[in-house]
């Protein structure tokens, strides 16, 4: 029976055991005294130079330092030997790096003559100033197309929202953009992936509730409640936190919860006296929930309500619902008191009679 040391002698080699779970390193020479080869098999030396164990050649000529140690590693006091530093990734390179997955091959789609830069909302403007001005622009008219287009035509719009991204991948509110297009065209992934970055970017939660539906899109409901979980609600303004509200109870009723889902939206907005922006779809979320439960009557009167709160929020006139918004009274330059912002916040607006 051959001993283990005689083994190495005639040029056994000790089993190599495979590393467990597929990971890859960068190559380097191996140390262990089983994988040399014998004198035997050395190659020859030629005109005074041999490889070293890296596979790289030596300096050779007499009186000249070594630029690779034994290991195959720089020597750390040869600087002849150190690896040129990478300079910094570029913009360009950036863009492309962040957003290699969303597409391989894009063509902008076109853009009439009469959109301009300043079309665009002039918040989202102020965002795209660290950009050089005629890339602003162009980021800007392809973020225009999206918002005229995301209603009638979300593939194109989505185009756009691509096309913004590819220029402009470091700014909020492109990212955000191309979350929501990729939403309205089912790619539940892409959104969730987009809003993740929108957040990261820029610290805010308040897309928050695409974030659970983008979940529950991808049939991931417990996933989703962990979502709106995450965030107390009282950090977000007031028309998220009811988004959330109606994102919950959707989550709840995909997992079969139908008490829960209507829990959820019993929230201090829940008031068919004031019309909000967000009251139609919360009223309208309440009432899918009770039929859910069949309470069909009780449905039907929050249905009604909706709908009357939709046509006082676009200017039809209605005695028993008040209409307020924050935006209104600061746009026409009146003070808002205190009793205003706690309105403005989701609280029940007072009567006359009160």
């Amino acid at each position: 029976m051959t001993e283990p040391d005689d083994e190495k002698r005639q040029g056994g080699k000790t089993p190599h055991t495979p590393r467990q779970g597929g990971d890859k390193r960068p190559f380097e020479p191996r140390r262990d005294k089983s994988s040399r080869p014998d004198r035997g098999s050395r190659p020859e030396r030629s005109g005074g130079q041999r490889p070293d164990r890296g596979g790289r050649p030596s300096s050779g000529g007499p009186g000249e330092r070594r630029l690779w140690t034994k290991d195959g590693k720089p020597a750390r006091n040869d600087k002849g030997a150190q690896r040129p530093e990478r300079p910094p990734m570029t913009e360009e390179e950036l863009r492309a790096r962040e957003l290699r997955s969303v597409r391989t091959r894009h063509d902008d789609p076109l853009i009439p003559d009469d959109v301009t830069p300043r079309d665009l909302d002039k918040v989202a403007r102020n965002e795209l100033k660290t950009l050089n001005k005629e890339n602003a622009d162009e980021v800007a008219r392809h973020l225009v197309m999206t918002a005229r287009l995301i209603d009638e035509d979300p593939e194109l719009a989505h185009q756009h929202a691509v096309s913004a991204s590819r220029r402009a991948g470091r700014i909020g509110v492109v990212r955000e953009t191309l979350a929501i297009t990729a939403y309205r065209t089912g790619d539940f992934a892409l959104a969730l992936r987009e809003l993740r970055t929108y957040r990261r970017i820029t610290g805010s939660n308040e897309q928050l509730a695409l974030m659970i539906d983008s979940e529950r899109g991808m049939e991931r409901p417990e996933r989703a409640l962990e979502a709106g979980r995450s965030v107390e609600r009282s950090t977000l303004s007031v028309p998220t936190q009811v988004s959330v509200a109606i994102a919950m109870s959707g989550a709840r009723l995909d997992l079969g919860q139908t008490e829960a889902a209507l829990t959820e939206l019993e929230i201090p907005q829940l008031n068919p006296d004031v019309a909000y922006s967000y009251s139609p779809d919360l009223f309208d979320a309440y009432a899918e929930v009770l039929e859910e439960l069949g309470h069909d009557a009780e449905a039907a009167t929050w249905r009604e309500r909706a709908q009357r709160a939709d046509a006082a929020l676009n200017g039809e006139a209605d005695d028993e619902i008040e209409v307020f918004e924050v935006e209104d009274l600061e746009d026409e330059g009146l003070e808002i008191d205190d009793d205003d912002e706690e309105n403005a916040a989701g609280g029940p607006v007072p009567s006359e009679e009160d």
